[in-house]
């Protein structure tokens, strides 16, 4: 027996359980989806991606209840969380005239970073599509 529970024994206490035995905390993918949405907002040129349906964009199908384009709507996040690792796909819209690479690679470091900070896990892979260019003036 080792002094530690030995002394643990004659004290009455418990002795502290090994790591492996505490368990685990397990992340939703529907968790880690929203942590990304949100990310995307924190980029200025970049919002919700446009509703699609049958594989083609629906401009101005707000009206309808679906999903609206727009720099403060969230876009659309799916995750894939297998075990520390997660896959992200991104439907976004960017605004126009910016450099859809610039705003993709801020949009992808963002998101990575956000991630990795408020979960712990790892982003192996960060997938966008713009699905919709925002043009006119921005309202405030």
């Amino acid at each position: 027996m080792t002094p530690t529970a030995e002394l643990d024994r004659l004290s009455g206490t418990p002795p502290l359980a090994d790591e492996a035995e505490l368990g685990q905390v397990v992340i939703a993918d529907r968790v880690v989806e929203k942590i990304a949405a949100r990310a995307v907002l924190e980029i200025p040129d970049a919002g919700g991606a446009a509703p699609r349906m049958f594989g083609h964009a629906l401009p101005g199908a707000g009206h309808l209840g679906l999903r609206r384009t727009g720099l403060h709507q969230l876009p659309k996040a799916t995750a894939d969380v297998d075990g520390r690792t997660v896959y992200l796909d991104l439907a976004i819209s960017a605004r126009w005239p910016a450099s859809l690479g610039q705003v993709s690679d801020q949009v992808r470091d963002q998101v990575r970073t956000r991630v990795q900070e408020l979960t712990g896990l790892t982003v192996a892979e960060v997938r966008i599509t713009v699905t919709g260019l925002i043009t006119g003036r921005v309202r405030s």
